[in-house]
């Protein structure tokens, strides 16, 4: 039998400039609608997208690299593998990227219907899981690998997924490497305040930042409590298509200024990337530069705000395209990818809460589990019931897991949803020193800190381990050339 190793890898959009830039075979795999429910849809199956590139691989005891995407269309994930891609060479791996379902080319129903009742109750945390599971078991099959073992990789919603492969198939998934993955987020009890207050520490290392971006909002709401002409003023200062006419845009103003720190919080590797968006490196620095050197804090945060929604000179910003509001206080994203995500955050993905103007710089803008309730049943017609998913993906009781690697960054905002320590001797958690959201996903750069490339020789130790052990219970106990 042919010696190989499968490898997931599970991220939200991430990386650095190598990645696959186009060099790989898109093909699409008949994946069942409904995974659990015989007679809802029958045998009835939709495209579900995957790449695929054998450059390095090793036919007959290479690995099999499979990454599973996550909330976003898998090309812009394949042509940001970092991490994944660079290690590649070494296993000898072939590549192999798929798609989550309702997001890209992955569409169980048409577009225009996919997010209306019954439809969008196909998408959810299980049923993903199911396609990846199906389509593993197939390529096993398919490419006489039936005895590789499996390393689920992940960052963010995908390392979620990635922990939550060997929870659900341990039979297929040997081990996973679960990096920035808020998997505490769906348990009942956590304090959920903890995400915009860690954005602010990422700011305050950065002398006076909070402060003059504190100020900076309250000259925003000065201005808004006159009224119209104030609300024309903040539309000029922010270079607006169409002028403020109510509180609730300047409130949408409010959330739209808020996201740009969310994402420079998320981003602040030490070099430029554009996977959320086109950044420079460290852009916590550069936004606190442009707001601090600014001689009014106002029109230094329009500045930096400017370095997320980028527009062309002569160009104004049309707040309502560039930020959607909806079940994530953190941001869904534009276009289906919102829509999709939103969705999930009102059904399995319970996100943080609101900003609270007390522990952390920004507006009072709440979103309380009463409000995400609220919103849910509205725009849904859907109510969380959040009590599931404490149970479906185990909360806090994982001292049955196995074969984990949980990495977070000390500069992630998402750190204190993940797994921060365990006693449990079959899992394992890395502190990335000077990281930010999964920074060792990525690509390995010149720039990067000491303690990213450690944890990356932790977690291709892990693998190497696991993928031992694995065939150390194969019949014939055979083990791959390396």
């Amino acid at each position: 039998m042919e010696s190989c190793l499968i490898v997931l890898v599970l991220l939200c959009v991430c990386g650095n400039s190598v990645g696959f830039n186009g060099d790989y075979q898109e093909k699409f795999f008949d994946q069942h609608i409904d995974h659990f429910n015989f007679v809802s849809y029958g045998d009835k199956t939709f495209k579900q997208r995957y790449l695929i590139q054998d450059r390095w691989w090793r036919q007959g005891d290479g690995p099999i690299l499979f990454y599973t995407g996550n909330e976003g269309p898998i090309d812009a994930f394949a042509d940001n593998t970092g991490f994944m891609y660079e290690i590649a060479p070494e296993f000898g791996g072939l590549l192999v990227f798929a798609e989550h379902r309702f997001y890209g080319k992955s569409f169980p129903f048409d577009p225009s219907v996919a997010f209306t009742h019954p439809y969008v109750g196909l998408l959810t945390i299980e049923q993903a899981m199911a396609d990846y599971a199906v389509l593993i078991s197939h390529l096993k099959v398919q490419l006489n690998a039936t005895a590789c073992p499996v390393i689920a990789f992940g960052g963010s919603y995908g390392g979620m997924l990635s922990a939550y492969m060997r929870f659900k198939y341990p039979n297929i998934v040997t081990g996973s490497i679960a990096a920035s993955a808020p998997i505490c987020l769906l348990i009942l009890e956590l304090d959920r305040s903890f995400f915009f207050t860690d954005v602010t520490k990422d700011f305050d290392r950065v002398q006076n930042c909070v402060e003059d971006v504190h100020q900076a909002f309250v000259e925003m709401k000065l201005l808004a409590a006159k009224g119209a002409t104030g609300l024309e003023q903040l539309s000029k200062i922010f270079n607006l298509c169409s002028p403020l006419s109510n509180s609730k845009e300047y409130r949408h103003l409010l959330s739209w200024a808020r996201n740009a720190f969310t994402v420079f919080a998320m981003m602040d590797y030490p070099y430029k990337a554009d996977s959320l968006a086109n950044l420079p490196a460290f852009p916590v620095n550069v936004a606190c530069g442009l707001i601090t050197n600014s001689s009014e804090a106002i029109y230094g945060l329009a500045q930096a705000v400017d370095l997320l929604y980028k527009i062309a000179p002569g160009k104004c910003h049309n707040i309502f395209q560039e930020f959607v509001e909806c079940a994530d206080p953190t941001g869904c994203g534009v276009g289906p990818d919102s829509l999709a995500w939103d969705y999930q955050a009102c059904t399995e993905v319970h996100l943080p809460a609101g900003s609270n103007n007390m522990t952390d710089m920004f507006p009072e803008l709440p979103f309380t589990s009463q409000i995400r309730t609220e919103y849910c049943q509205q725009r849904w017609n859907v109510t969380p019931r959040d009590s599931w998913a404490n149970t479906q993906f185990w909360g806090r009781d994982l001292d049955t897991a196995s074969n984990i690697v949980f990495s977070n960054g000390d500069l992630d905002p998402w750190r204190r949803g993940g797994v921060l320590s365990t006693s449990n001797p079959n899992l394992m958690t890395q502190l990335v020193i000077g990281g930010a959201h999964h920074l060792d996903l990525r690509g390995a750069n010149p720039a990067d800190p000491p303690s990213v490339r450690t944890v990356r020789k932790v977690e291709k130790s892990q693998i190497h381990k696991w993928v031992k052990d694995h065939y150390r219970t194969q019949p014939g106990n055979v083990f791959p050339h390396h």
